[in-house]
C-alpha cells in the first residue's frame, strides 16, 4: 500500500473523503501520475499522454462509441489504457476495458509520438482498472495473473481518499496485478546501486561529466553517440529536451531537478528511451569506458 500525503498529518482523526465524480477522480491522477504506480520495477514513472480519448465504436460489447479516460505510459516500455469507475470494480469494467484494449492499434497510430520508438510499431500494453474498491472474485483473479484473449495484463488500484479536520488529505491505494509471460526483469548494479535501464543510462552520462570537468556537450555526444540509443541519441541539451518536451507534450529525457547534467557550454538531458532493443548497446560502449556494470542478483528475463 503506497500513501500520498498532501500535508503532514500526526495524530489526527481521519474521515472517508470519496470523489463525488469519475472526472474529480480523473483529474486527481492527471496531477498525481506516481498514484498510478503498480511496483518499483516497470510499472513505475508513470506519464498522462491524454485523457477524455473518444474511440469510435470503442465498447464492442454493446456496439456503440466509447471513452478512455487515461491514456498513459510506464517507463516507457507499456502503454496503459485506465478506465475509472467511481465505486466498486466488477466485471462489467473489465469487459469494457477489454473493449477499449481490443482498439489499441488506432491509438497507435493516433499518438506514436507518444511512444518509445523502439517500441513501434507495436508497443507492450497493459489495462488498469482504478475504483474505490473491488469485486472480491475479480481482485482473486486480477491477483492470479489475467491476460486478455491477446495476452494484454491487467490490472486493478483501488482508490481511498481521506480527511483530517486540519485538511490534511491523504490517499491510499491498493493494487491487484501479477505479470505473466516473458517479462524482462534485468536491472544492473552500478557504483553500489541497483538501477532500471534509464536510470542507469542517467548515473553513468552523470558520472562520466563528473570525473571530466570541462565536457562539452559536443565532447559528451561523441563519448556516448546517438546511434547508442537509436533515432532520438544518449544527450539532447537542456533546451532541446525542453522543446520537445513542449512540442510533443510528452518527456524524452530526464527533466526534473537534480536529473540534469551540468557541462562547460550549458546543462544536458539524458534519453529515457530504453528497452530490451538498445540497452546493450549502451552497456558496451559504457564498459568500455571502464565502467563496472553487473546485472543484479535475482535479475534476468525469464518466463514468470
Amino acid at each position: 500500500m503506497r500513501i500520498y500525503r498532501h500535508i503532514t498529518a500526526n495524530d489526527v482523526q481521519l474521515e472517508a473523503f470519496p470523489f463525488k465524480r469519475e472526472l474529480s477522480m480523473e483529474a486527481y491522477l492527471i496531477d498525481n501520475e506516481q498514484v498510478l504506480a503498480l511496483d518499483d520495477d516497470v510499472f513505475t514513472n508513470v506519464e498522462v499522454i491524454d485523457a477524455e480519448v473518444p474511440l469510435e465504436f470503442g465498447q464492442k460489447h454493446r456496439e456503440r462509441d466509447g471513452r478512455i479516460d487515461i491514456l498513459a505510459t510506464y517507463s516507457q516500455e507499456y502503454a496503459a489504457i485506465v478506465e475509472l469507475k467511481l465505486h466498486q470494480l466488477d466485471q462489467a469494467a473489465l469487459t469494457q476495458l477489454e473493449g477499449y484494449l481490443a482498439q489499441r492499434a488506432r491509438l497507435v497510430s493516433r499518438y506514436h509520438e507518444a511512444f518509445s520508438a523502439d517500441s513501434l510499431p507495436n508497443p507492450k500494453w497493459i489495462g488498469i482498472l482504478v475504483g474505490s474498491s473491488i469485486e472480491p472474485a475479480l481482485a482473486n483473479q486480477l491477483r492470479a495473473g489475467y491476460q486478455t484473449l491477446d495476452g494484454i495484463p491487467v490490472a486493478a488500484l483501488t482508490l481511498q481518499r481521506f480527511r483530517a479536520s486540519d485538511g490534511t488529505v491523504l490517499v491510499t491505494t491498493d493494487s491487484y496485478f501479477k505479470l505473466l509471460g516473458t517479462k524482462d526483469l534485468t536491472k544492473y548494479l552500478f557504483e553500489g546501486k541497483t538501477l532500471g535501464k534509464g536510470r542507469l543510462v542517467l548515473a553513468v552520462v552523470k558520472r562520466f561529466a563528473e570525473l571530466h570537468p570541462g565536457t562539452t556537450f559536443a565532447q559528451l555526444e561523441k563519448t556516448f553517440p546517438k546511434t547508442l540509443q537509436g533515432s532520438g541519441g544518449v544527450v539532447a541539451t537542456a533546451d532541446q529536451a525542453n522543446d520537445i518536451y513542449a512540442r510533443l507534450g510528452w518527456r524524452r529525457h530526464y527533466l526534473n531537478p537534480g536529473e540534469l547534467i551540468e557541462l562547460q557550454d550549458g546543462p544536458a538531458a539524458v534519453s529515457n528511451q530504453w528497452g530490451i532493443g538498445n540497452i546493450e548497446r549502451f552497456l558496451t560502449r559504457a564498459r568500455e569506458l571502464g565502467c563496472a556494470i553487473d546485472p543484479a542478483m535475482g535479475s534476468s528475463s525469464s518466463i514468470v
